[in-house]
């Protein structure tokens, strides 16, 4: 186990603050491709992952651990899926019709109940420290995985990922706030051509030159860095990857023309072009009240748009090199109260993994039977992360050095679900 420092740490600007200071408003964002060692300690069987993040608390028994005939049930029937015995949530037919891909965890063992600390160890297998940003899983794998291509290496798409800590700021996520959307920052504004724009920059790189001398080399380092990417990323072709709405009609039908569907559509075709991690956010999983109209209506607009990736993916070979995972900070109470919702339950929860070398098809560890606390298999919040790290050939135990010098693991303490993979 070594300790050293990580290629994506003293990485000080963003392209939005140094562009947007040097050059007005042209060509300023928060790119961050990295260069970063490949894991040499595990062989991998993915390339990418794309991390569905449910905010709010996701009911387990509303989705993946339906509990048939107990008082806990609710008014949502479990259906069968393409795998005989397993069962899921009626709000999820054309997903159960992709079961053979997918692996379920329903034996998530949670510690905390508060969103913000849940959401904190769920995003980093860390707890919250008062005077240490440990970086999110995202953070974690471009850190240790070299870039592909001209994309940033790390995408969050309809919400913020989060922060990369002290891995740097090169390992930060690129922020698509609403997906089909253009990027201002990525084009010259309206009315500065491309000649004109070009001039701009050169006069930018003279600036630069001319004061290196008198700025740490740190920074110097950074700000051509950032720049560098910023124009690359702007010129590159690859950046029809986000237009999402160029895809044919009925591929958006078939997604659905939600945001969420697009989302789906841009993680899958930012894959396609080398993005090592995608996550799409989606919120309003908290039901406290009115719990199952609110799901039925999560249901509508989130089937068809996982089933129709799963499937893709899966038919163009993808999918094995692509590791899918859906996540929430905890679950609800079995327990239905008085105003038709869930609460807040860390007890024990689900998830939901497909490919980049997860064996599909099977069900791992179970809750007891009204879904309050782990049955057998009881999985820890950090052993999901050691997974992830897992099949991308990342060494979970790999430390690095903070800026404080002080050593930190990648994931904490955290060991591989190896039924997962076998």
């Amino acid at each position: 186990m070594r300790t050293e420092s990580t290629a994506c740490s003293g990485y000080r600007l963003s392209r939005r603050m140094f562009v947007g200071a040097a050059a007005g408003t042209f060509l300023g964002m928060n790119v961050r491709t990295l260069v970063a060692r490949a894991g040499e300690d595990r062989k991998a069987t993915a390339e990418h992952v794309i991390l569905f993040w449910n905010g709010g608390g996701m009911s387990h028994i509303d989705t993946f651990d339906p509990k048939p005939g107990r008082d806990v049930q609710g008014d949502l029937e479990p259906i069968k899926t393409s795998v005989a015995g397993i069962q899921i949530s009626e709000i999820f037919p054309q997903l159960a019709k992709q079961m053979k891909h997918i692996a379920l965890i329903r034996s998530i063992a949670g510690q905390n109940g508060d969103h913000g600390r849940a959401t904190y160890q769920l995003q980093t297998s860390y707890g919250q420290s008062a005077n240490l940003q440990h970086p999110g899983i995202g953070s974690v794998v471009v850190s240790e995985k070299k870039a592909m291509g001209d994309l940033p290496a790390y995408v969050t798409v309809g919400g913020l990922a989060p922060k990369a800590g002290y891995l740097g700021q090169k390992c930060e996520a690129y922020f698509v706030g609403r997906p089909g959307e253009k990027d201002p920052y990525l084009a010259f504004p309206s009315g500065i051509g491309d000649t004109r724009g070009n001039k701009r920059l050169d006069i930018l790189k003279k600036m630069n030159d001319k004061q290196a001398g008198d700025l740490p080399g740190e920074e110097v380092s950074g700000a051509q860095t950032a720049l560098t990417d910023a124009v690359r990323l702007m010129r590159s072709p690859a950046l029809e990857a986000f237009e999402v709405r160029k895809e044919k009609p009925e591929v958006l039908e078939r997604y659905g023309d939600t945001e969420f569907g697009r989302s789906a559509l841009l993680a899958r075709r930012l894959v396609e072009k080398g993005v090592r991690f995608v996550q799409v956010n989606r919120g309003g999983f908290d039901v406290h009240a009115n719990a199952f109209p609110a799901m039925r209506d999560h249901g509508d607009v989130m089937d068809p748009a996982l089933a129709s990736l799963i499937e893709d993916l899966a038919q163009s070979g993808l999918l094995k090199k692509t590791m899918i995972v859906m996540l929430s900070e905890f679950g609800r109470t079995p327990k239905i109260n008085m105003t038709m919702g869930r609460d807040h339950h860390p007890g024990v929860f689900s998830c939901l993994f497909a490919g980049g070398g997860v064996k599909g098809g099977q069900v791992i560890g179970s809750s007891d039977e009204d879904a309050m606390q782990p049955k057998d298999r009881p999985v820890k919040v950090t052993h999901l992360h050691a997974s992830i790290c897992h099949a991308l050939g990342i060494d979970p135990n790999k430390e690095v050095m903070t800026p404080l010098q002080r050593p930190m693991k990648l994931v904490d303490n955290g060991k591989p679900v190896d039924e997962l993979f076998s």
